[in-house]
C-alpha cells in the first residue's frame, strides 16, 4: 500500500507494537502482484493457463479431456464419436479398447472455451453455427448444409483427425436443436 497508515482506526494509531508490526507487513507483502498474477493467469481468457482454463471449462460447461478414438474400425457412416472406415481398410473389432483418454493442450483447450461460449449464446442459426465450426477448426473451415428439416451435415474440406471427430461427437460445443440429426463429411 501507499500509504497504509490511513487504514489504521484511531484506537490503535498511537501504539508502537502495533504501527511497527504493520509497516513491516506492508515492506514484506505487496498484494499487487499477486493481483496481477490472478488476473493474468485466471481472470483473462486470453492468457489464463493451466487451473485457470479448468475453471473457465467449468464456467462454461466443457472439459479439457476428450474420449478420442484409438484406432478406426470397420463400421457406418455418420457415427461421428468413433470414426469408421469402409470394407476392405478398416479392421475388424477385437475387443479391445476403442478409445482413449486425451488432454487437450492450453492452446487447444482455449479455443474450444471459446467455441463453448459462442454455442452457449448461439441463436440457432446456420451463420451462428457457422462461425463456431470457424473459431474451432480455422485451419479446416466446415460449414453447414441443411439437408432436410431434420438433418444438418457439418462439410469439411478435409477429413477430420481423430481429435477433431471427438470435439464434434463428444464435448458437446456443437449446438444441435433437439430432434434434428447431424452428419460430419469430408
Amino acid at each position: 500500500m501507499l500509504d497504509y497508515k490511513q487504514t489504521i482506526i484511531s484506537q490503535y494509531a498511537n501504539s508502537p507494537v502495533l504501527l511497527q508490526i504493520i509497516a513491516n507487513y506492508n515492506s514484506y507483502f505487496d498484494p499487487q502482484s499477486n493481483l496481477n498474477n490472478f488476473y493474468s493467469n485466471i481472470w483473462n481468457v486470453e492468457t489464463a493457463q493451466g487451473i485457470g482454463l479448468d475453471i473457465w471449462g467449468r464456467i462454461v460447461g466443457v472439459s479439457r479431456v476428450l474420449n478420442v478414438a484409438a484406432e478406426n474400425y470397420l463400421g457406418f457412416y455418420g457415427v461421428t464419436t468413433n470414426p469408421t472406415t469402409p470394407f476392405n481398410v478398416g479392421p475388424l473389432y477385437a475387443g479391445g479398447a476403442v478409445t482413449s483418454n486425451y488432454a487437450l493442450t492450453d492452446s487447444q483447450f482455449r479455443t474450444l472455451i471459446y467455441a463453448k461460449a459462442l454455442a452457449n449464446i448461439w441463436d440457432g442459426s446456420t451463420p451462428g453455427l457457422n462461425k463456431i465450426l470457424l473459431t474451432l477448426f480455422p485451419e479446416n473451415p466446415g460449414y453447414v448444409v441443411v439437408s432436410s428439416p431434420l438433418n444438418i451435415v457439418l462439410t469439411f474440406p478435409t477429413a477430420l483427425t481423430n481429435v477433431q471427430a471427438a470435439i464434434i461427437g463428444t464435448s458437446g460445443v456443437i449446438p444441435v436443436p433437439a430432434g434434428v440429426g447431424v452428419t460430419v463429411t469430408s
